[in-house]
């Protein structure tokens, strides 16, 4: 009995070192994670804007009619007084020479009657009334002639062709804008400010404008323009920074950044603070308190209180907690569990922080 006792707990005692080794070892489970660092956060918001003239003008026509030439396009250079575009002049024309005639005519009537009236034939009364009908008449004759001008639209400056409004063969009323014309040489940035940061902001404060499509280098400006009231529909108030650019360095209509400065700061330099954006997917929440996922060496995680100073649309802003350089789980965090390695799996963009 005894024998058969022990052949069955041996068999009992194998059947369970089977199983366990039978039961794999837990993979490392794939995580997305990335750097901290690359580029701290700035101190001062950045605000997209667009790179315009500092004088622009709306031309438009003095007389109604339609447009039978056009002898510019966008991004045309022009010189003050350069014919720009030409309503059809056929009525004007008429309406000159009918004006012209009745000029010429009144002259006659009035100069007869000064003989008249120098003779003793008429009287005063009757010259007179001659004497204001020529006035009348060469008022009209004038008007007129000016009518017939404005059919030409020309530049009041010097500068360059910012938009075309209107075409050839479309017609047009008096005033209605058919050219914008930039002037060339000062330049400013258009931006909006948020509700948020309009107070924050006063005319003549310092700025650094930086031009996308140049070398990156920072341009000292200032808030030349602040709108007292908001946009209606953007709920954003406009304003204008202007700087200043070596000539071709910057052209008209170029994206551009706008940081304004603290004060105490030197122009060309933005003072850094220990701020990271990280994304809005590695922030891991304990009830009140916020974490994130930091990878060891060994690529094991654990978990770290950070400090969140805001959340953004483009993620949250630490401000304590973490250090560049540092790893961490930026997707995935609520499936992983302390001291747990993962396979790492690096972010297409990489670097916290980064613009």
């Amino acid at each position: 009995m005894k024998p058969l006792l022990s052949c069955i707990a041996l068999l009992v005692l194998l059947s369970a070192c089977n199983k366990e080794a039978a039961m794999p070892a837990r993979e490392a489970r794939p995580a997305l994670t990335q750097l901290v660092g690359g580029q701290a956060l700035a101190s001062s918001p950045v605000y997209s804007g667009e790179i315009r003239a500092r004088h622009e003008t709306n031309l438009s026509f003095r007389v109604a009619g339609k447009i039978v030439a056009q002898w510019v396009d966008a991004g045309a250079q022009v010189k003050a007084g350069q014919a720009l575009a030409r309503l059809d002049a056929a009525d004007a024309g008429l309406q000159a020479n009918a004006a012209e005639a009745q000029f010429q005519q009144a002259e006659a009537e009035v100069k007869r009657f000064r003989e008249l009236h120098h003779q003793g034939f008429v009287s005063q009364s009757a010259l007179d009334a001659k004497e204001t009908a020529f006035k009348a008449a060469a008022a009209q004759a004038g008007l007129t002639r000016n009518q017939s001008d404005y059919t030409t639209l020309r530049a009041d400056r010097d500068g360059v062709v910012a938009a075309v409004l209107a075409e050839a063969g479309q017609v047009v009323v008096a005033g209605q804008t058919v050219l914008r014309l930039a002037q060339t040489g000062e330049l400013e940035a258009e931006i909006a400010l948020p509700e948020a940061q309009f107070a924050q902001h006063k005319v003549g404060d310092k700025a650094e404008v930086v031009v996308l499509a140049g070398d990156g280098a920072a341009l000292p400006g200032y808030l030349r323009e602040l709108a007292p009231i908001n946009d209606p529909l953007s709920r954003t108030y406009p304003a204008r920074v202007a700087f200043a650019a070596k000539p071709g360095q910057v052209a008209l209509g170029m994206s551009a950044r706008v940081r304004f400065m603290n004060p105490g700061m030197n122009p060309g330099l933005q003072a850094k603070t220990a701020e990271w954006l990280i994304p809005l997917s590695a922030v891991y929440q304990q009830g009140k308190q916020t974490a994130v996922w930091v990878v060891a060496a060994d690529q094991s995680v654990s978990l770290r209180q950070v400090q969140v100073a805001a959340y953004r649309d483009a993620g949250a802003v630490i401000t304590g907690g973490l250090h560049p350089g540092e790893r961490i789980v930026s997707a995935g965090v609520h499936r992983l569990s302390e001291g747990e390695k993962i396979l790492i799996i690096e972010s297409v963009t990489n670097g916290s922080g980064a613009r």
